[in-house]
C-alpha cells in the first residue's frame, strides 16, 4: 500500500463496489436527521432492545419518562455507585487515604475497574450491596447471585431505584460526599480505563451540564483508544439467575441533566446476542434522545451511521494530523459543519471531503460516512 492508505487504519473488509463515492453501497444505511429543540415525550425504543427508562424532574418532583422501571437488570458499571457511596458514608473525600481516594477517582471518571474489585474484596462484596438497599431505600436492586459472588457487575438493578440513588446523593448525602461523587461523574473521560467509549447515551444527546455513570458489559471491542498494556475484552455472563439476565449484551446511561442537576436519566438496556458495540451504542443514543428531559440542551448537528472498524479522529483533515481516538465500529455521530481537506483513497473510494465531530473534538474523512454522496447533503461548511 502507498503511504496514504499506510497513515490510514482500514476496516477489516472493504465491500465490493464499481462507483467510487464516498460510502459503498453495502455500508449501513443511514439517513442523517438534526434533533428537534424538544420532544413530545415518549421513550422510542429500538426493535430487540429490552430497555427500563426512568426520567425524574427535580423541578416538579414527577417523572416524566417512565418504561419498565422496576425491571431489574444486571447493573454492570453503574454498581459503582453504590461502592464509592458505601465506602465514604458520611465522611467526606478528605477523610479517605491517598491510595484510596486515587481510586475513587479512576473508578467514577474513567469506569476503572481494578478499583472497583478492591473495595468489593476489603469492604464485604454483597454486604456493600445489602448496606446501600436499608440505607436508600431500594426495592428493586440484589446483590449478585450467589454462584457469582465475585462479580459485582451482577448486582441487580432497576431505572427507579437508578433514580433513588441520584436522588440520595443530591438530596440526602452530605455535601462533601455530594460535590465529590459528581464532580467525579461531571469528570467522566471519553475513553474508560479498559477502552471503551463511555460517552454515549447522556454525552451524546445532551450538552453540558451532565454528569453520568455509564456501563456496560457483554461486548468484545469498545472502539476508543486503548491505553498502553490494556486490552478491550468481553464482559460475558450466563444464564437469567433470579429473573435478571446475565447473558445478553448490556448497555446502560445513567446521570443527571441540566443546571442544578435538573433532570435524572437512568437508561437501562439490553440488545440481542452478537449486538456490536457500535449498535448498541447507536441504539441506546437513538434511545435516549428521544426522551422527555427537562432542563435538557439537544446537541446540535446531524446525526450519521458509520462504517468499517478503527476509523480514526483526528485533529485536521489530513491523515497525518495528531489521532485523537477511533470510532466504535458502525457508531452513529454527530456531525457539525464539513470541509475539504487531503484526498483519501481506498479503492475504488476517493474523497476529500471531511467532517467535524464536535463531540470529539476532531475530524473523519467522509469515506466512512454512510451517505451516498462525497458531500453530506445540505451540511454547512466549516
Amino acid at each position: 500500500m502507498g503511504a496514504l492508505l499506510l497513515a490510514l487504519v482500514l476496516p477489516a473488509a472493504l465491500p465490493a463496489s464499481a462507483a467510487p463515492t464516498s460510502a459503498p453501497t453495502s455500508a449501513p444505511p443511514s439517513v442523517p436527521s438534526s434533533d428537534p429543540s424538544s420532544r413530545a415525550g415518549r421513550a422510542d425504543v429500538p426493535p430487540g432492545v429490552t430497555a427500563g427508562v426512568a426520567v425524574f424532574d427535580r423541578g416538579s418532583g414527577s417523572f416524566t419518562e417512565q418504561v419498565n422501571p422496576s425491571l431489574p437488570f444486571r447493573s454492570a458499571s453503574v454498581v459503582k455507585l453504590l461502592i464509592a457511596l458505601d465506602l465514604l458514608g458520611d465522611r467526606g473525600p478528605d477523610a479517605l487515604p491517598a491510595q484510596d481516594r486515587a481510586r475513587v477517582d479512576a473508578m467514577l471518571r474513567a469506569s476503572d475497574d481494578d478499583a472497583a474489585g478492591h473495595f468489593w474484596t476489603v469492604n464485604g462484596g454483597g454486604s456493600i450491596i445489602d448496606r446501600m438497599v436499608r440505607k436508600l431505600g431500594l426495592t428493586d436492586t440484589a446483590r449478585p447471585p450467589a454462584t457469582h459472588p465475585g462479580h459485582w457487575g451482577y448486582t441487580a438493578l432497576s431505572a427507579r431505584d437508578t433514580v433513588r440513588i441520584y436522588r440520595y446523593l443530591l438530596d440526602t448525602a452530605p455535601a462533601a460526599v455530594r460535590d465529590y461523587v459528581m464532580g467525579g461523574l461531571r469528570s467522566s473521560t471519553r475513553c474508560a480505563d479498559d477502552g471503551y467509549d463511555q460517552h454515549f447515551g447522556i454525552p451524546g444527546a445532551f450538552e453540558r451540564p451532565w454528569a453520568v455513570k455509564q456501563g456496560w458489559s457483554g461486548f468484545g471491542s469498545g472502539g476508543c483508544t486503548t491505553p498502553a498494556g490494556a486490552v478491550p475484552t468481553a464482559r460475558t455472563g450466563g444464564p437469567a439467575v433470579a429473573g435478571v439476565d446475565l447473558a445478553r449484551p448490556a448497555l446502560h446511561s445513567t446521570g443527571t441533566v441540566g443546571p442544578d442537576d435538573r433532570a435524572i436519566v437512568a437508561v437501562l438496556t439490553l440488545h440481542p446476542d452478537g449486538t456490536s458495540y457500535g449498535k448498541a451504542y447507536t441504539d441506546l443514543g437513538r434511545l435516549t434522545r428521544s426522551l422527555n428531559v427537562p432542563g435538557a440542551t439537544r446537541s446540535a448537528g446531524t446525526w450519521i451511521g458509520t462504517w468499517g472498524a478503527d476509523v480514526n479522529v483526528r485533529a485536521d483533515s489530513t491523515t497525518t494530523s495528531r489521532k485523537l481516538t477511533v470510532l466504535p465500529a458502525g457508531a452513529e455521530v454527530l456531525v457539525s459543519c464539513q470541509k475539504r481537506g487531503q484526498q483519501v483513497s481506498i479503492p475504488p473510494y476517493t474523497n476529500d471531503w471531511w467532517v467535524y465531530l464536535p463531540q470529539y473534538g476532531g475530524y473523519v474523512t467522509n469515506i466512512y460516512l454512510s451517505v451516498p454522496e462525497n458531500q453530506v447533503p445540505g451540511l454547512r461548511l466549516c
